[in-house]
């Protein structure tokens, strides 16, 4: 009786291991998934490094002097200086 506990017991244990590398806490799949966040973390974390050393620079630039002013000025909210004249060139569709 004791040489088929052996067998059964082994096959037991083997069946539980399986089922945990399959379906458990550390399982393939789960690992899969977790290296797939990783990556997908990883990657916004690498855009999110170049907005902040964008933003960076222009809060220096900011800091430095009024012509990063002038530009954000002149460029967003199209302001113009006093005497100068504005022009809007508009191309027509080509047909």
């Amino acid at each position: 009786m004791t040489t088929r506990l052996v067998p059964l017991v082994l096959l037991l244990l083997l069946v539980g291991i399986h089922a945990q590398l399959w379906s458990g806490r550390g399982s393939v799949g789960k690992v899969q998934e977790l290296r797939q966040q990783i990556a997908t973390q990883q990657a916004a974390n690498a855009q999110a490094r170049l907005d902040n050393e964008r933003l960076a620079a222009e809060v220096n630039d900011l800091k430095g002097g009024l012509e990063m002013v002038e530009e954000k000025a002149r460029g967003e909210l199209g302001m113009v200086k006093q005497g100068e004249i504005y022009v809007q060139v508009v191309r027509q569709p080509q047909r």
